[in-house]
């Protein structure tokens, strides 16, 4: 019996689906004592298997799960003292808890970029059930920058397609085509 890749452990047993009426809750990190808390007051948006080598994974994934909500519905309740940007050089300002690892918030602190004004999160992370679940795969080949074996990426595609979630080696055609209306309304100006 061939073994299927694993995608991410919110995923591998199937896709859940959200309960359409999610109105946001809270993201929490893996600490056992004093996790950070961060409160996020909508649904997600976008949200996505990614095989980027900055987006943070936990143990037994291949893939990130991440989203986007609006920036100004997310506020941090607890602990904020042990979060710290991983590379303040990066675009999304990722922040992370500095015991478990958790990235808890990715901020785009660049008011010229398409997507300033939202912050990504990592659904799996709210103790609420209910979030708009994934709905495609972004940058899928990156896995093989991260020692993912390229003989196996037939499989790991064929994987994706069956949990519903569209491979694509960039964003998501919606999300490609916001970035190219954004870069063709700030060459206007």
């Amino acid at each position: 019996m061939t073994t299927k890749p694993l995608i991410h452990p919110s995923v591998d047993q199937g896709v859940v689906s959200g309960s359409g009426s999610f109105s946001g809750g809270t993201l929490a990190c893996l600490c056992a004592d004093n996790a950070v808390k961060v409160a996020v007051k909508s649904d997600v948006l976008h949200n996505h298997a990614c095989g980027c080598s900055k987006c943070w994974k936990p143990a037994g994934a291949t893939f990130a799960v991440i989203a986007v909500v609006p920036r100004d519905t997310v506020s941090i309740t607890e602990n904020g003292e042990k979060l710290a940007i991983v590379d303040e050089s990066a675009a999304i300002q990722r922040h992370a808890c500095t015991v478990c690892g958790t990235h808890l918030i990715g901020r785009i602190e660049n008011k010229s970029h398409p997507f300033h004004g939202l912050d990504f999160v990592h659904a799996e992370l709210f103790e609420e059930k209910g979030a708009t679940p994934p709905s495609f795969a972004a940058f899928v080949s990156s896995i093989i920058e991260q020692g993912y074996d390229p003989a196996a990426m037939g499989a790991v595609r064929g994987r994706l397609e069956e949990l519903g979630l569209s491979p694509y080696d960039c964003l998501s055609p919606p999300l490609m085509d916001a970035i190219a209306t954004s870069v063709a309304k700030s060459k206007a100006a």
